[in-house]
């Protein structure tokens, strides 16, 4: 049993199996020891003759008689109707108690004989019997025939009987048994668990952004039935979190949208200064969030309806859209590409605020100094956008850590730290990727993949023209 599973539920089985056999011969083995006691088998007559024999001895006169031994004493305490008959090999007789008239005759008739048990019938309800044996003296050869009832079995008989029955019967059945058991009950649990094979598949395939998923309880067998139901009523429960959970995002970020657009006039009302500049940094940044979340709350994780978008149209109006606000931070805003047009299917507006959240997360944290540059390009199967500035950039050991939720490089970070998680959710939503690399220069650089939404074409504007019109009826 070495290298079992301990939670192994055919070997738990198998042992439990085991046990109770086991208990279950050992009890047929006391069974059938306290059968043969309650029977003549266990009246150990052979003992009777035994002690009648170490008891025989001679007297003066040359005459058999018997010795009071403590042995004697003690079975005729127990047999008060004790009766024998001692016949040695010259016919001398020792007779003692009330013998039987049947084995009173007897004589030498059975002198050939060495052993033999006799009975005969006292009624029509009772028998009776007696045992004959042949045994050595020390004054030679001697016929004793005496009761059959004997006395109960001595300790040391009886436990010779007990491992007789347990070395004969108990322990080839236990170990047959246990061969039997050891390899039937692996095989009987596979089967019996095989209708459980299509639930752990769909279990498997479970995709928690899913709303409505569940597990088959078909064919479940009833001792796992209340699992199965437990598990879907833990989806259930989590749906009906989740939903909640949406509604509240969609409500606060709708309720956040009058507030920030009140900000964003009072501060365009201000003078231009530099403190004005930031507070517009910030104010943009919290509105890009409050997108974020209406986008991706609006997105359909189960059937996403997208639609035939130019990564490059869409790169060309973030950055002419976002070069005031890059100015005004101090920065130069560039935008490259090496395709006339990189079609993807996607939603506009979420993947717009990805970019816009991008460019501002450069601008936040660029340094105030250099060029944030927006490159679209595409390789074989995907669009790619990557969007570099030249400020300190992030370290190795924080790439991945950035997209987590609420995680910020430094304590006295400002932000939220939900922009970039918020990012890479629907980046994921669109069966993209999202990761930081080494900038062409100094600084951080996003790269955004999305898988192109038509084979490739030659580049010009009117094959994309026609793949759009090709992607939007698909879509």
């Amino acid at each position: 049993m070495i290298g079992v599973r301990p939670h192994s539920l055919k070997w738990r089985l198998l042992w439990r199996l085991l046990l109770l056999q086991g208990a279950l011969l050992a009890i047929f083995g006391l069974l059938i020891v306290l059968a043969l006691f309650s029977t003549n088998i266990a009246k150990d007559a052979d003992n009777a003759v035994e002690i009648l024999q170490h008891a025989l001895t001679l007297d003066r006169n040359g005459r058999m008689t018997l010795r009071e031994t403590p042995d004697l004493a003690e079975l005729r305490s127990e047999i008060p109707g004790l009766w024998y008959i001692i016949r040695d090999q010259h016919g001398r007789e020792l007779r003692h108690g009330p013998v039987p008239t049947e084995f009173a005759a007897i004589g030498g008739a059975l002198d050939q004989v060495s052993q033999a048990r006799l009975g005969y019938l006292l009624d029509e309800d009772k028998a009776s019997g007696a045992r004959l044996k042949r045994v050595e003296t020390s004054f030679g050869r001697v016929q004793i025939l005496t009761t059959e009832e004997g006395r109960v079995m001595a300790p040391g008989r009886a436990t010779w009987l007990i491992l007789s029955v347990l070395a004969t019967v108990i322990l080839p059945l236990l170990i047959l048994m246990t061969l039997v058991t050891s390899i039937a009950t692996p095989k009987v649990v596979r089967w019996s668990l095989r209708s459980l094979e299509p639930v752990v598949e769909i279990a498997r395939g479970l995709d928690v952004e899913r709303r409505g998923e569940r597990l088959p309880e078909a064919d479940v067998p009833d001792e796992v039935l209340p699992l199965v139901s437990a598990v879907n009523d833990a989806l259930g429960r989590y749906d009906e979190g989740h939903e909640r959970r949406r509604r509240f995002l969609v409500d606060a970020a709708h309720e956040l949208r009058t507030p920030i657009a009140i900000l964003n006039a009072r501060l365009e009302s201000m003078p231009a200064t530099a403190e004005r500049a930031r507070l517009l940094q910030d104010l943009a940044r919290l509105s890009v969030l409050t997108e974020h979340l209406l986008n991706l709350q609006r997105l359909d994780r189960a059937n996403p309806n997208f639609q035939p978008l130019d990564l490059v149209d869409l790169g060309q109006q973030i950055a002419a859209n976002l070069a005031p606000l890059a100015i005004s931070a101090g920065y130069e805003l560039g935008f490259e590409t090496d395709a006339d047009a990189v079609p993807v299917a996607g939603d506009a507006l979420a993947l717009e605020r990805v970019l816009v959240n991008l460019v501002q997360n450069a601008i936040e944290y660029g340094g105030n100094r250099g060029t944030i540059t927006i490159f679209v390009g595409r390789d074989s199967s995907h669009g790619i956008v990557e969007i570099s500035d030249q400020g300190p950039g992030i370290r190795p050991e924080h790439r991945e850590k950035v997209f987590e939720r609420f995680y910020r490089i430094q304590d006295n970070q400002r932000g939220s730290g939900l922009g970039l998680n918020l990012v890479r959710d629907i980046v994921l939503l669109h069966r993209g990727s999202i990761d930081i690399v080494d900038a062409p220069q100094e600084g951080a650089c996003f790269r955004l993949l999305l898988p192109l939404s038509y084979p490739r074409h030659s580049g010009h504007r009117g094959d994309w023209a026609n793949a759009k019109d090709l992607s939007a009826s698909a879509v």
